[in-house]
């Protein structure tokens, strides 16, 4: 559901373009991972959780031209990460790649917590944020037509 403004009220030309806020969720086997998104006129948040959601990093996508000079785009990141917490592997690659694609800053903070979690599983939640960032994807291009 898209909704905007501070009492987030359904999205019907009531902000019109300057924010637009909606939730999405995916299931899989490991979690339930959700994602509260904003696009902004020029910037897009993310956050996003799963497993046990908590503030595990906060990232800041800047889009630029690609260093390989065949004018694609790329974007680098600053992280800020707690000690000990390994968020910022899948989220970082996530939020570069949504920068890079709609050459906007991007931020992204959240935290997922998977208790006694194997080097598969953690190869799977890397899996799992692409999935959900595509969906991400998908909905913000729906919504820019």
């Amino acid at each position: 559901m898209l909704t905007c403004g501070m009492m987030g009220e359904t999205l019907k030309g009531a902000c019109g373009d300057m924010m637009k806020t909606w939730t999405t969720e995916l299931q899989t086997r490991r979690t339930t991972y959700q994602a509260a998104v904003t696009v902004m006129q020029n910037g897009v948040v993310v956050v996003v959780g799963g497993g046990l959601t908590h503030v595990g990093t906060v990232i800041l996508a800047e889009p630029r031209e690609s260093l390989r000079g065949d004018g694609s785009w790329s974007a680098t990141s600053s992280v800020i990460n707690p000690l000990g917490h390994l968020d910022e592997r899948p989220l970082r690659r996530e939020a570069e790649k949504l920068a890079a694609k709609l050459r906007l800053r991007v931020a992204v903070a959240g935290g997922i917590h998977l208790d006694e979690i194997s080097s598969e599983d953690i190869d799977g939640v890397m899996e799992d944020c692409g999935l959900l960032f595509s969906r991400i994807v998908l909905q913000i291009d729906q919504n820019q037509g």
